[in-house]
């Protein structure tokens, strides 16, 4: 199962492995892909990843979270990433994606953005800062560049499109009724806490169409304890949202977890036994039976015979990963070959470095 085939929307991904959407901390300071970031994904392709999604891209200035984060906020930022496109299309059969985010409460504090905004004004405890709570105007341009963003996406030749609805930045804040504490339409109800998902997907097909793919990365708990905090997100409420999310047309869910505040909870160091990985598999398998698109689970997954549990016991129908990724780009091909079993990533998250993505470890 892992090496065979399957469809999401119209694209046809060769097997069932994705690389999921990690940060590089190598583009521009204004957004522009490097060269460097292309290489990445070709390296990707050519062992053959079936669908690569990119490191997260701010769709508005305002939105922007991290130093040298890529962009898809403006027109021009379209012709970096041609080449990098061209690169994969015209020479292996993995699909790319670009996700789509605005950093909400987790959005860079500058001189232009003194107060980051977000559904409700919620103080963020990992930062202390309290955003600045959102206008309705404000909550429609943001559906508005968020859809101008995906039809960039297509232009630049992408083969479709991922919102991040994940981790605390903004579309994850708006269905958690931790940080949205609203009482009119965007707030309360789990219909209302998905409406802007739902308008941004309707504008999304008036600009592209309805043969661009659009998924989701979904925030399927916060990571804290629910009896301490009962108003964040977990079980049963991740799978009311991903019921509504396959209604919108969604073409497949990858399924996280965590927040900032939450701690080790989305990126867990210490994989080190098998019984620790693949470790939001329960919320992908509650999910997974209640929809009919295809899901993607990510998290702690590093042995094939994890792998294939996942697929076989229908936990989820794709794999995906970074970290493991970051330290074997040929992990596919080598798995596939029988040179390896399992991963020789160790989880400890030493790759996540500002000087650009790369495996730190010393083995």
């Amino acid at each position: 199962m892992l090496f065979e085939s399957i469809k999401i929307g119209n694209l046809n991904i060769s097997n069932r492995f994705v690389r999921s959407a990690t940060h590089e901390w190598l583009a521009e300071e204004d957004g522009n892909p490097t060269s460097k970031i292309g290489d990445i994904y070709e390296e990707l392709a050519k062992n053959e990843v079936g669908l690569i999604v990119t490191g997260y891209s701010y769709i508005s200035y305002e939105g922007k979270s991290a130093e040298k984060q890529q962009g898809i906020h403006s027109d021009y930022l379209i012709n970096g990433y041609i080449p990098i496109t061209k690169r994969i299309k015209n020479h292996y059969d993995s699909k790319l994606i670009i996700q789509l985010v605005h950093g909400g409460r987790q959005s860079l504090v500058t001189s232009s953005n003194p107060i980051p905004k977000a559904p409700s004004s919620v103080r963020d405890t990992s930062t202390n800062i309290k955003p600045q709570e959102m206008t309705e105007k404000d909550i429609y341009n943001t559906i508005d560049d968020f859809a101008t963003a995906a039809k960039r996406a297509k232009k630049a030749g992408f083969d479709g499109v991922q919102l991040h609805c994940a981790h605390g930045f903004l579309l994850s804040s708006f269905l958690s009724a931790y940080t949205n504490r609203r009482n009119d339409q965007w707030g309360g109800f789990i219909k209302n806490r998905v409406r802007i998902i739902d308008l941004i997907v309707k504008k999304i097909r008036n600009l592209v169409g309805n043969d661009f793919p659009i998924l989701v990365k979904l925030n399927a708990t916060d990571g804290f304890d629910i009896e301490k905090i009962p108003e964040s997100l977990d079980l049963p409420e991740c799978v009311e949202i991903a019921k509504c999310l396959e209604d919108l047309g969604i073409a497949a869910i990858e399924i996280s977890g965590g927040i900032f505040e939450a701690g080790d909870v989305m990126s867990q160091p210490n994989i080190d036994l098998k019984d620790k990985e693949a470790y939001f598999k329960k919320y992908s398998l509650a999910i997974k039976r209640e929809v009919n698109i295809p899901i993607i689970l990510v998290g702690g997954i590093r042995s094939i015979d994890i792998m294939q549990q996942v697929i076989n016991n229908k936990y989820a129908d794709m794999i995906s990963m970074s970290r493991p990724f970051i330290v074997e780009p040929d992990l596919v091909k080598s798995l596939k070959n029988g040179i390896t079993k399992k991963t020789i990533c160790t989880s400890c998250n030493l790759c996540f470095d500002r000087t650009g993505i790369k495996c730190n470890y010393e083995f």
